[in-house]
């Protein structure tokens, strides 16, 4: 199923900050998960893949700016919202944030409506769609449609451009039987060179890389896809 509110990953290594954040975030209805520090917030943000990361800058074990830096040199987090939440106003401190792929800052100490007010403009900088952002997440498996991108138990899954288009297709109504004309169609075009075979192929090729659980043959007419 779609996620249909923005997902947020607060980090910071001081625990009562973490829940002062968390505590006003959750009224607001945001899904809101933490962590303690750069390398679990890498960790936590590949099973969780928000939409928003609040990194505080300080923190033991990897601190924001390499947490950040880090996490911009994965494809899936390339375009997240990245945060850094500090206490410090030094100018080269942020320009080393900036360059690591930093969208903004957030001062410290956290008032709450300011707070809120920032996560909502920050939000709001991308389309709309960004935070619903085209992601579909089905048990084990992450399907980033604006990415083309699928993640399988944290890893991803190479698919061939066929196979992927197949699986969207598949997966944007789940439970709805595709007749194999229709397949062939929003897959292949018209495409005469193109027979029964070829979508049996890729349909095994699907099954070999995501699980043959999801796919089922309806015997006859065509695919559907089982959530």
């Amino acid at each position: 199923m779609e996620q249909l509110h923005p997902v947020i990953l607060l980090v910071d290594d001081e625990e009562d900050i973490l829940e002062f954040m968390r505590y006003n975030l959750e009224r607001e209805g945001y899904k809101v998960y933490a962590a303690k520090d750069g390398i679990e917030a890498i960790v936590t943000a590949q099973k969780v893949y928000p939409d928003i990361i609040v990194l505080d800058i300080m923190m033991p074990e990897m601190g924001g700016v390499e947490a950040c830096r880090e996490l911009r040199s994965m494809s899936p987090f390339q375009n997240t919202i990245i945060a850094m939440l500090t206490a410090h106003g030094n100018d080269q401190l942020q320009f080393t944030a900036f360059d690591a792929g930093a969208d903004d800052f957030i001062a410290k100490p956290i008032r709450p409506r300011l707070f809120l007010s920032r996560i909502n403009a920050l939000l709001r900088r991308k389309q709309p769609s960004t935070f619903k952002r085209n992601v579909i997440t089905i048990k084990n498996l992450v399907i980033d449609r604006e990415a083309y991108l699928v993640i399988k138990n944290n890893q991803n899954i190479n698919l061939s451009k066929k196979e992927l288009d197949l699986l969207l297709l598949l997966i944007s109504k789940p439970g709805k039987v595709f007749y194999r004309s229709e397949i062939m169609l929003q897959v292949w075009g018209h495409d005469e060179s193109i027979g029964d075979r070829t979508i049996d192929v890729h349909v095994k090729k699907l099954r070999d890389k995501i699980g043959a659980v999801h796919i089922k043959t309806i015997k006859g007419i065509g695919y559907v896809f089982s959530v």
